[in-house]
């Protein structure tokens, strides 16, 4: 019975989400496919490459934030929705908003006319990152955020949403800092500022550091660390 009903709420989440794409599809006007999904990282993360595999490229999707991997199972559920709408090999256009800290290309990402950030706001798998909305769509993205909060969809399903995925990692910082010991080199895991893989414990963990600049850590250039520990 309870595997019925599993069944059952996962063809609606997939019926609901067709349904976004294919509204969103009308309301965004097209932008060249010049790239491919080479890789999904987390649910805001993927990479990508030049039709001919020469230039790769990591994109943070612009002016949303999804929940972190170890926000289970909301992380994992918004890595799934990109997998999903984004499959590998799939052509992309970029409408670039910025480069962050990390070197990572910030934009909104087309599949052809549909947008691919308003489509995991509208389907509750990721939250407007109002601190970096500019740029984008406010209007848009407010709308979109609002019915996906009325309908309880995704990180909506609980009264007020999850925590925001920045709230977590900041809440995590706090929590990391407090218990770290004076020499940062007597950390289990840890040597100078870099971490090994085999030391860091999980692939959640793995995936956080990557997205903090870790990028050592993805030594294939798939977007993905430390896959051993997968």
């Amino acid at each position: 019975m309870r595997q019925k009903w599993r069944e059952h709420a996962q063809a609606v989440k997939n019926f609901c989400r067709l349904w976004v794409l294919l509204a969103l599809s009308c309301a965004s006007p097209a932008v060249a496919a010049e790239f491919k999904v080479f890789s999904v990282g987390d649910g805001d993360t993927i990479r990508v490459t030049t039709p001919n595999g020469t230039n790769k490229t990591t994109v943070r999707l612009a002016c949303i934030d999804a929940p972190e991997t170890s926000q289970t199972p909301y992380g994992n559920d918004a890595r799934q929705a990109l997998q999903a709408d984004l499959p590998i090999g799939t052509e992309v256009g970029l409408r670039t908003k910025a480069t962050d800290r990390y070197g990572r290309t910030v934009a909104e990402v087309l599949k052809g006319t549909t947008n691919i950030n308003q489509a995991l706001v509208a389907t509750g798998a990721a939250f407007v990152y109002w601190q970096y909305i500019e740029g984008c769509d406010r209007e848009t993205y407010s709308r979109l955020e609002n019915e996906a909060r009325l309908k309880s969809l995704g990180i909506w399903a609980v009264p007020g949403g999850i925590q925001r995925a920045w709230d977590y990692r900041r809440g995590r910082k706090s929590v990391s800092g407090s218990n770290a010991p004076s020499n940062s080199a007597s950390k289990p895991g840890y040597s100078g500022s870099r971490y090994r893989c085999k030391q860091i414990g999980s692939w959640a963990k793995a995936q956080e550091l990557l997205k903090q600049g870790h990028s050592y850590l993805d030594g294939d250039g798939d977007g993905e660390a430390c896959e051993s520990l997968k």
